[in-house]
């Protein structure tokens, strides 16, 4: 921020995303394809480029080359202003050890924030889908002195084992407690059926960042996690704050998808997420000129609809070619469709192939894969057990270059 306080942006990219198999088999997490044109890393970036954090550096681990690659061609910025968005592999700089959690991982870069010197550290979690104001919370920060603030959203108690669990104050903005996946949390005042789940997204007083951190490494029962290990200890420490996301205000956005905010680590919530975009008032809409979602688009032609080729409901990015038709899915960069076939409520990544009369139903085929004419998935549900990954309520996955049987 020219004129204002200096931020660094920590994107922590390092995750293995077992939940995800076998989209993550070859792949990262936050380099997994999502609404056909993007990668997961490209809503947090995007979300940190357009708050003016410029500065950015992501930590990578797990099977990062496409993750690299994706990063360094498409985030270029302005070296000329000083800024960059740069892929930061695990180094070993503190002995022979890969990270041991989100924490070390951070502890073991911190190099990054000598040379910086910022004033504030964000730092993202790389794999949810959403657009945030960053700037709004960090007012939020300032004003309040928090050591650190942590963005929360409402979700039902029920979920409340797939998240971070924040207990807010009789004030409703300082953190009382902070749980790591509770089973049993209690709910919020006057609504006890919601807990605030932590989005993954803290914003840190460099210095209250940097001394957690060596506590932490002097600690051999920890776990060395931002959730499990740093939140818990800010806490006590009576410095963390609670950031309400359902007051962070996006320019362009709509009343309807105001607050949208989806962790997509399991393939239930990915495929949903993905029908999330295509209505035709979508509940996450990609398409906001005000705040952009920023990608690598690649040199292809447009989509092109030959013969009785159709589409209705649907995402078709360029160079799709469809002369069957197609339903309620989302299309990445060329992917074809052939004559008679039909694509209904999947998710076909870069270069997939339908062939003729081929039935595609409910399934996330990755990039390369080939169904071949007169096949089906997702018509047998017995069968496509035997054959395929399927989700707990029914979505059918294929990995890359799969063959269909």
């Amino acid at each position: 921020m020219r004129g204002g306080p200096s931020v660094l942006g920590i994107v922590l990219a390092g995750g293995e995303g077992k939940r995800l198999m076998p989209l993550t088999a070859d792949r990262a997490k936050p380099a997994v394809t999502f609404g056909g044109m993007y990668r997961l890393v490209d809503f947090v970036l995007s979300s940190l480029v357009n708050g003016d954090i410029l500065r950015v550096c992501v930590l990578t681990q797990y099977k990062s080359h496409s993750l690299d690659r994706h990063v360094t061609t498409t985030w270029r910025m302005s070296s000329l202003l000083g800024n960059y968005v740069t892929p930061v592999p695990a180094q070993q700089r503190l002995g022979r050890r890969w990270y041991l959690g989100s924490a070390d991982a951070i502890l073991q870069s911190l190099n990054l924030v000598n040379d910086e010197q910022p004033d504030y550290i964000a730092v993202f979690g790389a794999d949810h889908v959403y657009r945030m104001d960053p700037r709004q919370m960090l007012r939020c920060h300032i004003e309040n002195d928090a050591g650190v603030t942590v963005a929360g959203i409402k979700v039902p108690r029920a979920e409340a084992s797939s998240f971070g669990i924040i207990t807010p104050a009789s004030d409703g903005t300082r953190v009382e407690r902070f749980l790591e996946k509770p089973t049993d949390p209690p709910g919020l005042p006057g609504d006890p059926d919601r807990v605030f789940a932590s989005m993954g997204n803290y914003l840190f007083t460099t210095k209250v960042l940097v001394d957690a951190l060596h506590r932490d490494a002097e600690d051999e029962h920890s776990v060395h996690d931002m959730g499990g290990s740093i939140l818990p200890m800010l806490t006590e420490q009576g410095v963390a704050q609670l950031y309400d996301f359902n007051e962070n205000h996006v320019p362009g956005e709509s009343a309807r998808e105001h607050g949208y905010w989806r962790d997509v680590g399991t393939l239930d919530t990915y495929y949903e997420a993905h029908m999330d975009l295509i209505p035709d008032r979508p509940v996450f809409d990609l398409d906001n000129r005000r705040w952009p979602l920023y990608t690598h688009s690649g040199q292809l032609p447009p989509a092109r609809f030959i013969g009785a080729g159709i589409a209705s409901e649907s995402i078709i990015s360029p160079g799709c070619v469809v002369r069957g038709q197609v339903t309620r899915s989302v299309l990445s960069p060329g992917v074809t469709v052939a004559e008679g076939a039909v694509v209904q409520g999947s998710v076909l990544h870069d270069n997939v192939r339908i062939g003729r009369g081929a039935v595609v139903r409910g399934s996330i085929l990755d990039k390369n894969v080939d169904v071949p004419p007169g096949a089906t998935i997702g018509v047998n549900p017995g069968r496509d057990q035997e054959l395929y990954t399927v989700s707990k309520n029914g979505v059918i996955a294929l990995g890359k270059g799969q063959p269909v049987l």
